[in-house]
Parts: C-alpha cells; sequence; structure tokens
C-alpha cells in the first residue's frame, strides 16, 4: 500500500536546472548582448524586429509577443523582473511543475503584450512606443502566487512594509488601473494588467477547476474563509470518505508517476500523498 512506498525520499538524478534558474540566465544574456550591439541603455526603435510594437505586427512580426519578453531597456529593469521572476517562480514552479510554469509565464508576457497593443491602438499618444520587458510574465506568477498562497506574507526592505499576497495582488491590480487611466512614460501599465488577468484565470480555471459558481460563499466555503483565496498547496478537506479520497485525488496522482516519473510531482501533490498514507495506517 502507499506506506510501503518512497515517493516523499525519492529525487530526480542528475538533479534538473530549475526553469526559474534558466530564465533568470537567458535574460541576463540577452541583456548582455543588447548592451554590445546597441549599446547602453538599449535604444529600441519601431523598427526593431524584436520590441513589440503595432507597426511590427502590422508588418507580420508576430514572433514579437514572445521575443520581447527576454529584451530589457536597462539595468534596474532587468533587476526588477528579474527579483519577480525568482521571487514568485520558484514556488510555482514547485508547485505547479516546470511545464505548467513555463506555460503560464510565456501567455501571462504573450497576453500582457496584447493589452499593451490594444492599448496602443486606442490611445497611440501614450502608449505607441516599443515595449520589451519580462514584467507581463512577472505579474502573472505574481498573481499565481497570490491564488496559491493568499495569507502568505511577504516583506519589502525599502519601503519597510509586510502584507499578505492577496492585499499585494489587489495593490498591483489598481496601480495597473490608474497607470492606463493616468499613462506613465516607460511603464507598461496595460501589460501588467494583462499579466495579472492572465495569472489568475491559469490558476482559477486550469489548474485548480475552481471558477465556478459554488466557488463563491453561498456555495459553503466555511466561515470567514472566502474560497477565491483558499490556498491551493492545501491538502484536500477531510469530508471525503477514504476510497473517495484515493480515487479523486490519489489514483490521478498515482498515474502522473506512471507516467512521468516522481520527479514530476508537485509539493502539494506529495502532501496528498504522504496524507493518504497517514490515513491508510489508521484503518
Amino acid at each position: 500500500m502507499l506506506e510501503d512506498r518512497d515517493y516523499m525520499r525519492q529525487s530526480e538524478y542528475p538533479p534538473r536546472m530549475p526553469l526559474t534558474v534558466v530564465l533568470l540566465v537567458l535574460n541576463a544574456i540577452i541583456f548582455v548582448i543588447e548592451c554590445f550591439t546597441l549599446g547602453y541603455p538599449p535604444r529600441f526603435s519601431l523598427n526593431n524586429y524584436f520590441a513589440l510594437s503595432v507597426e511590427g505586427l502590422k508588418h507580420g512580426f508576430v514572433w514579437q509577443l514572445l521575443t520581447y519578453q527576454f529584451m530589457h531597456a536597462s539595468f534596474w529593469h532587468i533587476l526588477f523582473n528579474s527579483w519577480a521572476i525568482y521571487l514568485f517562480g520558484r514556488e510555482i514552479e514547485e508547485t505547479l511543475g516546470p511545464r505548467k510554469f513555463l506555460v503560464l509565464f510565456l501567455t501571462a508576457g504573450v497576453v500582457g503584450g496584447m493589452f499593451q497593443i490594444l492599448a496602443a491602438l486606442l490611445w497611440p499618444a501614450y502608449f505607441g512606443g516599443p515595449v520589451v520587458g519580462a514584467s507581463a510574465g512577472g505579474f502573472g506568477l505574481m498573481a499565481a502566487y497570490a491564488v496559491l498562497f493568499p495569507e502568505r506574507e511577504l516583506s519589502l526592505l525599502f519601503p519597510p512594509v509586510t502584507f499578505r499576497a492577496k492585499t499585494m495582488l489587489i495593490f498591483s491590480a489598481v496601480l495597473a488601473v490608474a497607470g492606463i487611466v493616468f499613462p506613465v512614460d516607460n511603464v507598461a501599465n496595460a501589460a501588467h494588467l494583462g499579466g495579472m488577468l492572465t495569472g489568475l484565470v491559469f490558476v482559477r480555471q486550469l489548474v485548480l477547476n475552481r471558477w465556478l459558481p459554488s466557488d463563491f460563499p453561498s456555495g459553503g466555503a466555511g466561515p470567514g474563509k472566502s474560497p477565491f483565496w483558499r490556498s491551493a498547496a492545501e491538502p484536500p478537506d477531510e469530508d471525503l470518505s477514504t476510497d473517495e479520497f484515493v480515487r479523486s485525488e490519489v489514483d490521478p496522482i498515482l498515474d502522473k508517476i506512471s507516467r512521468q516519473g516522481i520527479q514530476s510531482l508537485t509539493e502539494r501533490e506529495r502532501q496528498i500523498l504522504e496524507k493518504a498514507r497517514s490515513r491508510m495506517a489508521k484503518h
């Protein structure tokens, strides 16, 4: 039975480099190339093949929706985006797995880029310039983090403030909307908003499958706890019988192990197996 298995002790060998680190290294390499070819700070024109722009998409350069995510305009620009990827990406990759992590990051970047292009079409005087940066993907990771770990506390060095992840998401969304209504030069607020919405929908709908009417307070989330912010890292409820728990939660994980190996398990899936082992030991 489950208690005889060693799921919680096995590890991948040789160790795989986390995709979070791969993204950070790739961004750094591309930034160095930019500095050598375009000078510092890099200057991006509307004729650039890789920076995102309305003109580029009109010419059929659809790859810009991907390439712009790996380009940056200054040292502080790449530093901030790299910090966001590192801070949120590690937990997201561990919880969702590397494949979903990468899909989430790139999709948030693409959708954020489309939001920015829409803003450029509506208000070309404010949003018409070329766009670069991984901020849309970073904000997508932040939104996903806030859904997965809503009560997790985060602290800033400057200003010295501590707040919950869900509070950070709400505050960031308000800033992004305000930045669209009252545009600020060189800040892609529309891309930030698009990235956050993508991260929110990706986790809620595609990962947790909880974007349903029963998720809301009338669906019985429990007193004082909004189901919208329920953490995905929490093991399933105790309400399920052992047979139902094994059928609905454990069997899919065992199927995943048979297809992809033990190294593919997320932290939540390992917690479920440990919980199943504890339940089996009581029967």
